[in-house]
């Protein structure tokens, strides 16, 4: 039990001092505050959310999935934006545990903004996962992944029954 608090602790320590992260690869590039290898078949899974949050909850640029419509959804200008049709997700559950804490906030030790991860940098930007044609190359896509196709040079969002590009 130790060794895993001295761990997390060392985690964020690390996340607070050098304010860039690398997901399975020691290679970040410069400009990525949160960066993923080249060449993996994988997404960020976006989370499922049963209610939109509103007030403080609902910061401009946090993406989730909507269960009720099976929509990936995006916060702008005080508004949720559909980026994909519908799509039903009856088969799938939304974690049914209680959020007990603020998240984890990569590139400053405070933030404005709620969620499970928050990035805050004024210089540095989340680098998706690339992937090559991910419709063909990711064979079991859960809803809400989200990644950027090299082969369309456009971001791939999976909504539970199709892919969504934006280039």
């Amino acid at each position: 039990m130790n060794r895993t608090i001295f761990t997390v602790l060392m985690l964020i320590t690390n996340l607070v001092i050098y304010s860039q992260v690398g997901i399975e690869t020691t290679s970040i590039h410069t400009d990525a505050i949160l960066d993923f290898p080249t060449g993996q078949n994988k997404g960020i899974v976006l989370p499922m959310v049963e209610v939109l949050p509103t007030g403080v909850a609902a910061s401009n640029g946090t993406f989730l999935i909507d269960k009720t419509d099976g929509r990936v959804k995006v916060r702008q200008n005080g508004i949720w934006l559909n980026l994909t049709g519908t799509s039903s997700l009856s088969s799938y559950s939304v974690n049914p545990s209680a959020d007990t804490f603020d998240g984890v906030i990569i590139g400053a030790t405070s933030s404005s903004a709620s969620g499970v991860l928050v990035l805050e940098s004024t210089n540095k930007a989340l680098m998706l996962p690339k992937v090559v044609s991910p419709h063909i190359n990711i064979k079991s896509p859960y809803p809400g992944l989200m990644c950027y196709d090299t082969t369309k040079n456009a971001i791939a969002v999976f909504n539970g029954t199709a892919w969504y590009y934006w280039n």
